[in-house]
């Protein structure tokens, strides 16, 4: 297997304290046998952490006297919330997070009918330097560890449980790594990750293969990687030019893979798994949204089992980028249409709190510059018609 090449590798400093999501299911048993524990306390430690139970106290099946020198040594808070912040009549909740280091993230919880996302972020800040990207401006702070990536999801969870969001209580369904940085720039904590999603309760979330969705900008050995390793998640590609000459502006990455290698390893990972990718198309206006290019793209994915999400450019104060008009947008579904690819344009939620597609600069302040980068849309397609026309 190849390994990674290092220019993905990020800062390391701040790592975290050692946290039971950290640790597989053995791993966390013999921690707890070496604190003078009975080593099945690591199982009960567990099921406490995917419920989103943070207090001891709560803990009732736990010796009294046992449960806080536990939680200390197993269940550190590595999350703390700054701020929440709500849009869509309460539907939408943005959390910026501060980690133990102080640096910041967010994730943005999305309640639709039937079903509740949630997009986390894997690093703090981006290394891929796209220069339409809120997060990719703000560079490389470092990587996640896998406990503070589960610690989103499960945070989520325990939201929808606790009917914190519009609606009442209900189920966190869905999960995308769409958030802060490039997953798979740090490949062994979003794989970790992956398993404590995926793993049925006590030990894990319990989630579908089919509701986890890993984006990337294209990282080819990561991604023939994943291919190899037999997960049958969902693959979205953060493409935004069927060309390399404006690719390698818009996604600089791709000076290193081009498109061609790019869509390569997604088919890759389509005949591996027989599950559909998803190629993610910021139309952003006069610049990717011609029709010789929705030609190109055509022509790029016929025959493919590939589908694209076309996402207008979400708007950010002081960015010089722009969405495209309808006009252009329905021009460039039905060029590709015409050439038998699977289109739709993406509905945006949590666009008056910076919480939508691109949006997201962790910044500590509600008045920051930044520049916008539609990240993959994460919930079922609205068509552009008469509820896109609104």
């Amino acid at each position: 297997m190849t390994a990674l090449p290092l220019v993905f590798d990020a800062p390391r400093r701040g790592m975290p304290p050692r946290h039971l999501a950290d640790l597989t299911r053995e791993e966390a048993r013999t921690a707890v046998a070496e604190l003078g524990h009975p080593a099945f306390r690591a199982d009960q430690l567990a099921r406490h952490f995917y419920r989103g139970v943070t207090d001891p106290a709560q803990m009732t099946d736990l010796p009294a006297d046992t449960r806080q020198a536990l939680t200390e040594a197993l269940l550190p808070g590595l999350l703390t919330v700054v701020r929440h912040q709500t849009a869509d009549d309460g539907r939408t909740r943005k959390t910026l997070w501060r980690l133990h280091d102080g640096a910041l993230v967010e994730s943005v919880l999305m309640r639709y009918p039937g079903r509740a996302t949630v997009c986390i972020s894997s690093q703090a800040g981006c290394g891929m330097a796209c220069p339409f990207c809120a997060t990719g401006q703000q560079g490389l702070t470092r990587n996640l560890s896998a406990a503070e990536i589960i610690g989103q999801a499960v945070a989520a969870a325990a939201a929808m449980a606790n009917g914190e969001l519009d609606g009442g209580p209900g189920r966190l369904s869905n999960v995308v790594f769409m958030g802060m940085g490039e997953p798979l720039a740090n490949y062994a904590r979003v794989r970790k990750t992956l398993d404590a999603l995926l793993t049925p309760a006590p030990h894990g979330l319990g989630l579908s293969q089919r509701s986890v969705t890993v984006s990337t900008v294209g990282l080819v050995p990561a991604i023939r990687r994943l291919t190899e390793e037999g997960r049958n998640v969902t693959l979205a590609v953060s493409l935004h030019a069927p060309d390399d000459e404006l690719r390698d502006t818009l996604v600089p990455i791709n000076t290193r893979w081009k498109v061609g290698e790019v869509i390569d390893a997604a088919d890759a990972y389509a005949r591996k798994t027989g599950r559909r990718y998803s190629i993610e198309y910021a139309l952003i206006r006069d610049v990717n949204d011609q029709p010789f290019r929705a030609d190109l793209l055509g022509r790029l994915l016929a025959g493919k089992l590939a589908h694209v999400n076309l996402i207008p450019l979400n708007p950010t104060p002081g960015s010089k980028w722009d969405a495209s008009p309808l006009p252009a947008q329905r021009e460039f579904v039905a060029r590709l249409r015409a050439a038998g690819v699977a289109t739709t344009v993406r509905d945006t939620r949590g666009q008056d709190i910076d919480g939508a597609c691109g949006q997201l600069a962790a910044a500590d302040s509600v008045s920051v510059p930044s520049v916008a980068l539609p990240m993959p849309a994460v919930e079922p397609p609205v068509e552009l018609g008469a509820e896109g026309d609104e």
